[in-house]
């Protein structure tokens, strides 16, 4: 996905927003005297930095796309200082506070309102030239060849300024025109080989049953499809709608995760609480289990396995180890009752204590806290076969705990219809991920091992 990282422009913005204000407050200090430049500043810039998180909150001033012009991005900032400079002003009203002068605040909203513009401005800017000398492109092609697909084709080529590189339509018509490169069905293949990032399809072209395969092969290589507005019963999925000047286009399967703004709270968080755990519990817990299992049985304290991450990516898992030395480590799940378990074993899988170690896998970036549970690969191949959609989960990271886990679904992927069951839970939380939800999870987690989960073996 070499042309995914646009999206870290929102974080950018909001870095030299933070800047804009801090500049925005010594401005005031050094051209107004009369503020005290010992206390006066540093309570002004917490308090801005509060009103600034509301508005731009609220606002959604950061929800910016790629192919944003340049002046609505400068609007949304504008609205976002007005609305700062009123809550701002309602707050010192309403407070009484009056230490700071009519002209220090005109000095303060002036230097912002120009701060923020101008920085909003130098960096759609540069990341504009960035893109039009071929840098941050993403490859896209076509499948489907009508109006509606040219006018997107001339969007994209005439505006290289938004880093789309036009690669080529796939149609089925007898009569193609310029552009096109081959059939639907050649459509895998060359994206295949070609490092498509985005595919845009015209479902009118195509039948039922080659957009439900372009469905499934984009969810199962992690490629990002969108549907241009020709409605014809695609509607079984979240849709999302992004503009492209007046052009609409439809995005299947928006994931919350994809923004990063979301990401930095999520990420921020994990490390925060995987800290807490490892300091105030980890480190007198884990001695005493390891002297345990010791004394339990021959063998490291430590499980190391391989299993799959983000992107399919796969990393090394680690967990306190609950069997005795074996062959099948590696390929075999634990069944109820499982020979392989150890006594000790028994006792920290049924609390979960041999999960904890995945602490340092959240702190080493390889997972969440809460999020689909890691799969060893064969285990991952084997389910793909049964499940539908089962690449999908891999858009984000996997967890310690998630949704499926704390629904029911943890433990015996005995039969079917419960590997079906987690995978549908899963793809149903990076859809709907919020941080709410994450706490909501971990509560459950908690409360499930307080109080005995039936599941766990």
């Amino acid at each position: 996905m070499t042309g995914l990282y646009s999206k870290y422009i929102r974080l950018v913005y909001l870095f030299g927003d933070l800047a804009a204000i801090a500049i925005s407050v010594l401005a005031m200090v050094v051209l107004d005297q009369s503020v005290n430049r010992f206390t006066e500043p540093f309570y002004l810039f917490l308090c801005s930095l509060a009103a600034w998180f509301v508005c731009t909150s609220l606002l959604s001033t950061y929800k910016i796309y790629r192919v944003a012009r340049r002046l609505k991005v400068v609007l949304a900032a504008l609205k976002a200082v007005l609305l700062y400079i009123l809550l701002m002003e309602a707050g010192l009203n309403i407070t009484g506070f009056d230490d700071y002068s009519r002209k220090a605040l005109l000095y303060h909203y002036a230097g912002l309102t120009l701060l923020v513009i101008s920085w909003r401005v130098a960096v759609t800017t540069a990341l504009r030239i960035y893109r039009t000398k071929g840098y941050n492109l993403r490859k896209v092609v076509i499948a489907g060849h009508n109006e509606l697909a040219i006018e997107l084709k001339h969007f994209l080529e005439g505006h290289p300024e938004y880093g789309y590189k036009f690669l080529g339509f796939f149609s089925n018509k007898e009569s193609t025109g310029e552009n096109v490169i081959g059939r639907v069905s050649d459509i895998k293949h060359f994206v295949a080989t070609n490092e498509v990032d985005e595919i845009y399809c015209c479902p009118y072209e195509l039948d039922k049953r080659e957009v439900a395969q372009l469905l499934d092969f984009a969810d199962d290589n992690l490629i990002r499809i969108k549907f241009l507005p020709e409605f014809n019963g695609q509607n079984h999925q979240r849709l999302k709608i992004d503009f492209y000047d007046i052009l609409p286009v439809m995005m299947v399967r928006a994931i919350p995760l994809d923004d990063v703004m979301n990401k930095f709270i999520k990420r921020a968080f994990d490390i925060v609480f995987s800290l807490l755990i490892i300091v105030f519990i980890l480190s007198w817990l884990l001695p005493i289990i390891a002297i345990a299992i010791k004394i339990d049985s021959r063998g490291p304290i430590f499980f190391k396995q391989t299993r799959s991450g983000i992107d399919n990516k796969s990393f090394q898992c680690y967990k306190l180890r609950s069997m005795y030395i074996n062959k099948d480590a590696h390929k075999l799940l634990a069944q109820r009752g499982d020979a392989r378990i150890t006594r000790v074993g028994a006792f920290i899988r049924k609390t979960s204590i041999d999960e904890l170690p995945q602490f340092f896998n959240v702190l080493l970036g390889h997972m969440s806290i809460v999020g689909p549970r890691p799969h060893m690969l064969k285990l991952g191949e084997e389910y793909a076969q049964v499940a539908e959609k089962y690449m999908v989960r891999h858009f984000i990271k996997p967890g310690i705990t998630g949704l499926s886990q704390v629904r029911g679904y943890r433990g015996d992927t005995t039969h079917s219809y419960q590997i079906r069951g987690r995978v549908k839970l899963d793809i149903f939380y990076l859809e709907n991920w919020s941080f709410w939800l994450d706490l909501k999870i971990i509560f459950y987690t908690v409360y499930n091992v307080i109080r005995g989960d039936k599941a766990a073996f």
